[in-house]
């Protein structure tokens, strides 16, 4: 094993108890995972993309230290946004005090607030919008159909991006992920800017609905990936909570109870990173065991919950994996 960098030392010195012992413990776990030849699902909610995780996680793809994503449309869509719009986004570390008034300036502005941070609508959709549309309409005039992120990693190969790059290249996850094809799972893409507009063009009757394939296409693609690439495990390490962990988590229940083939493995490995509290009937703030019932861990599946920002914690745990 390589040595450890200063970023991994510092947490290993200090972070000793409570959530700041969780975060090792995991990280410790994910590495194990790797080292035992076990594979990674990394699920992306929030809006991990604007708050630029790419500056790390783009270097865990890079490294192998992912091998499958499942993230909201608009993590998909923030990511590349970022990278071609990066310098007419605006902080507002004031938010918490805006009144709806000042709410209102910011849209009439075109200026979309995510907390502290305004996505510019001209410099950031828009400039998708225009490139996207292309792309869905080449494979709509052949009767071609793809996943939603098939057709982000189109546009971020062919190019048609680069004179807006405002980044460097190396932080956006996105492009990372379209190099090596890695494979993505997009639930309810439908909820989101781009698939906003592409709704959008199909009732302008621009667009066939069937161009673009479903969720249920991806379930049955994931189904087919877990079932080949499960030997030695795959592990589940959770950002934030909602659909972007719910939908891939439970292809292991499906391919158990519904398609009856009872050998399929659990989760050999659960980590979730989440500020939800513990709450009846929520999700999100399920503790790990519960996960037990529904048919997606083992009683011996290593688990673990850091009730923390995953701002600061997912940044924290890719620099271990990292070696920094």
């Amino acid at each position: 094993m390589s040595t450890k960098g200063p970023i991994s030392q510092f947490i290993e010195k200090h972070y000793l108890h409570f959530n700041a012992a969780a975060l090792v413990d995991a990280a410790k776990g994910y590495e194990a995972q790797l080292e035992s030849g076990a594979k990674m699902l990394v699920s992306l909610a929030g809006a991990m993309s604007t708050a630029e995780l790419g500056k790390s996680f783009a270097e865990m793809i890079r490294q192998d230290k992912v091998q499958i994503i499942s993230c909201t449309g608009a993590n998909l869509e923030e990511d590349i946004m970022n990278l071609v719009a990066h310098s007419h986004y605006k902080r507002v570390p004031n938010y918490r005090d805006l009144t709806p008034q000042e709410e209102w300036d910011l849209l009439e502005k075109g200026l979309n607030r995510v907390t502290d941070t305004c996505i510019p609508e001209h410099e950031a959709f828009r400039r998708l919008q225009e490139h996207i549309h292309k792309i869905w309409k080449d494979a709509d005039d052949k009767g071609e159909r793809y996943l939603p992120h098939e057709y982000m990693y189109k546009m971020l190969l062919s190019g048609v991006l680069e004179e807006y790059y405002e980044i460097d290249l190396k932080d956006s996850w996105m492009y990372a992920a379209a190099e090596k094809n890695l494979p993505i799972i997009v639930p309810g893409w439908e909820d989101s800017t781009m698939g906003n507009i592409f709704a959008s063009y199909v009732l302008k009757g621009e667009l066939k609905a069937s161009t673009m394939k479903s969720g249920i296409e991806y379930m049955t693609f994931l189904a087919d990936w877990y079932t080949d690439n499960s030997e030695k495990g795959i592990g589940f390490f959770q950002i934030g909570g909602g659909i972007a962990g719910d939908f891939p988590i439970c292809v292991v229940p499906m391919l158990y109870q519904d398609l009856e083939r009872t050998d399929t493995p659990f989760w050999s490995y659960f980590c979730q990173i989440s500020d939800s509290t513990t709450s009846y009937g929520s999700y999100s703030g399920a503790v790990p065991n519960e996960k037990i019932t529904w048919g997606k861990l083992d009683i011996n599946t290593p688990k673990f919950i850091i009730e923390s920002d995953a701002t600061i914690v997912a940044p924290l745990i890719f620099a271990y994996l990292l070696d920094m």
